[in-house]
C-alpha cells in the first residue's frame, strides 16, 4: 500500500560557484551495505476482517464470474496492505508507515530469511504517518539505527531496501535531490531522492553510506502511479521523537502554545524593515492557552523562538511541537514595530480529528462605485447588518467591508471581498476616513488587518 500525490512537474536549475564543494566520487557498488542491513529489513503484512455489510456481493448465477463465490464463500472477508518497515531493536521494535497497518486487525512482520512472526501495534501516529510495531519473539532479532538526517546534504548518495510490489529485499540507490519538502502535513520536512520507490517500500528505511536510517520512505510524487524520480522520506531526526515517544507512551506528545500563525512574505518582511522574509505572524490567540498566559497578541511578529531563528511557518510549528511540555522558552517578536522578548511556558497537544474547512470563499458580489471608496485597489463600504449577513460576516468583526477588488491592483490575491479592515498600521479604524486619514500619507506599502471569517489575517498593500 503506497500514497501518491497529485503529480506537480517543476523544473529547477541549480547553479553553483565551480569549486566550491569537492563532492565525494561515487561508490564503487552497495554490495558490503546491502549484506550488512538487509536483515533487519523485514516486510509487513496487514490484514483486515471485513463485515458482512462490508464484503462483496455474490456474483449473479449464470455470470462468467460465478465460480468465484465458492471460492471467497459466504464467510467475512480480508483485505491485505503490504509494506516494508525495519527492525530498531533486537527485541523486535519495528518501524513503519501509519498507512501500511491503518486498520489492521492482524500483522506480520516476514524477515528475509524466510521467518515470520505476529506483531502488536505499540502505537500509530498519522500526522507524520508513522507507527511501531513489537514482533511476539524472545529471539534477538538483526536491528538498524537511525543517523542525524540534518547532516544529510543535497548530492548525497542513499539507499532504499524494501519490498515494492512485494519483491522482498530490493535495493534502489540514487541520491538526496532536495530538502524541506512540504506535502501539506502541519509538520512535513520531508527528504526527496531520486531513489526508486514503488508500491511495497512504504514504511521502509532510506540508508546513509555509513548505513545509518537518516529517512523513513513514505510517499511519491508521480503521475502514473510508479517511480519517476521523485520520492519523499520523513527525515531521521522528525521520525526518532515521535518513534521515542510511541514506544515510552503508546501515544505522541507534542508542545502546544495556543496560536495560529501566518507566513512572512516578501511584502510584509519590507513593510518590517527585514532584509528577507522570516519569522511568523500571530493571527489568533487562545484564551487561557500558553501563548496568551505568556504574553503573546495577535498581531505579533515573532522572530525567534527558543534563541533560534523562526524561517517560516512549518518551521515554528515543528519547534512548538518538539518542545518539552513544561518547559520555558523566549520569545523575541515585534508589537507594533517595538522589540520585546516573552517567556512562554509550553502546554501539552491535545490531538483533535481534522481541522474544519474554513468557510467558503463569497461568490455573490455586489458592486460598489465611486472613487471615493476606493483605497489601494479595494471597494470598501459600512458594516452595515444587511452586509453582514450578505458576506456572512463574523460577528466579531468591527471596521471597514472590502465588497470587491481590483484584479489588477496589488490587494488581488491578498484580499477579498467579505474581509473586514480592522487596523490599518496598527491604528484601529471604523470608516473610509479613518483609512483614508492613513493611506493618504503613504509613501510605501501598508500594513492592513483583516477580518476573515473569524481568522486574523495580516497583509502589506501597496497603493
Amino acid at each position: 500500500m503506497f500514497r501518491f500525490l497529485a503529480p506537480v512537474m517543476t523544473v529547477v536549475l541549480m547553479l553553483t560557484a565551480p569549486g566550491a564543494v569537492t563532492a565525494h566520487p561515487a561508490p564503487d557498488g552497495f554490495a558490503d551495505l546491502a549484506e550488512r542491513l538487509s536483515p533487519a529489513v523485514v516486510n509487513i503484512s496487514a490484514a483486515q476482517r471485513l463485515d458482512s455489510d462490508d464484503r462483496l456481493p455474490d456474483f449473479p448465477e449464470g455470470s462468467p464470474l460465478e465460480r468465484f463465490n465458492d471460492i471467497f464463500g459466504d464467510g467475512p472477508r480480508i483485505a491485505n496492505s503490504l509494506g516494508s518497515g525495519f527492525i530498531i531493536d533486537p527485541e523486535g521494535i519495528v518501524v513503519t508507515n501509519n498507512h501500511v497497518i491503518d486498520g489492521a486487525d492482524e500483522v506480520e512482520v516476514s524477515l528475509p530469511d524466510g521467518r515470520v512472526f505476529p506483531a502488536q501495534v505499540i502505537g500509530t501516529d498519522p500526522v507524520t504517518d508513522l507507527a511501531v510495531l513489537r514482533m511476539e519473539t524472545d529471539e534477538s532479532m538483526p536491528y538498524v539505527a537511525f543517523g542525524d538526517s540534518d547532516r544529510a546534504r543535497v548530492g548525497d548518495w542513499v539507499i532504499a531496501i524494501g519490498n515494492p510490489y512485494g519483491l522482498g529485499g530490493s535495493l534502489a540507490a540514487g541520491v538526496v535531490s532536495a530538502r524541506g519538502r512540504d506535502a501539506g502535513g502541519r509538520y512535513d520536512d520531508y527528504i526527496q531522492t531520486d531513489v526508486a520507490i514503488n508500491t511495497g517500500n512504504s514504511g521502509g528505511p532510506l540508508f546513509n553510506m555509513a548505513g545509518d536510517v537518516v529517512g523513513v520512505n513514505t510517499m511519491i510524487l508521480s503521475p502514473t502511479g510508479a517511480s519517476v524520480g521523485i520520492s519523499l522520506s520523513i527525515p531521521s531526526n522528525i521520525a526518532t521523537r515521535v518513534v521515542d515517544q510511541l514506544v515510552e507512551f503508546g501515544e505522541t506528545r507534542r508542545g502546544w502554545l495556543g496560536v495560529s500563525v501566518q507566513p512572512v512574505t516578501p511584502d510584509m518582511a519590507e513593510s518590517y524593515d527585514l532584509e528577507t522574509p522570516y519569522g511568523v505572524i500571530i493571527r489568533n490567540v487562545e484564551d487561557n492557552g500558553p501563548a496568551d498566559e505568556g504574553g503573546l497578541r495577535q498581531g505579533d511578529l515573532v522572530l525567534t523562538f527558543d534563541g533560534r531563528r523562526v524561517r517560516d511557518d512549518r518551521f515554528f510549528t515543528r519547534q512548538v511541537a518538539e518542545t518539552e511540555i513544561g518547559a520555558t522558552v523566549d520569545l523575541e517578536i515585534r508589537r507594533r514595530d517595538r522589540p520585546m522578548t516573552l517567556s512562554v511556558t509550553i502546554g501539552e497537544l491535545v490531538e483533535e480529528g481534522a481541522e474544519e474547512a474554513a468557510a467558503s470563499n463569497i461568490d455573490v458580489i455586489i458592486p460598489r462605485t465611486g472613487a471615493e471608496n476606493e483605497v489601494f485597489g479595494m471597494t470598501l463600504g459600512p458594516l452595515t447588518p444587511q452586509d453582514r449577513r450578505r458576506y456572512r460576516v463574523h460577528p466579531d468583526a468591527e471596521g471597514v467591508l472590502v465588497t470587491e477588488v481590483d484584479p489588477t491592483s496589488d490587494a488581488a490575491g491578498k484580499v477579498r471581498p467579505g474581509d473586514v479592515i480592522e487596523q490599518v498600521e496598527f491604528v484601529t479604524v471604523e470608516t473610509i476616513a479613518d483609512i483614508r486619514a492613513i493611506t493618504d500619507e503613504a509613501d510605501g506599502p501598508l500594513r492592513f488587518q483583516l477580518n476573515r471569517s473569524g481568522q486574523y489575517v495580516m497583509q502589506s498593500i501597496r497603493s
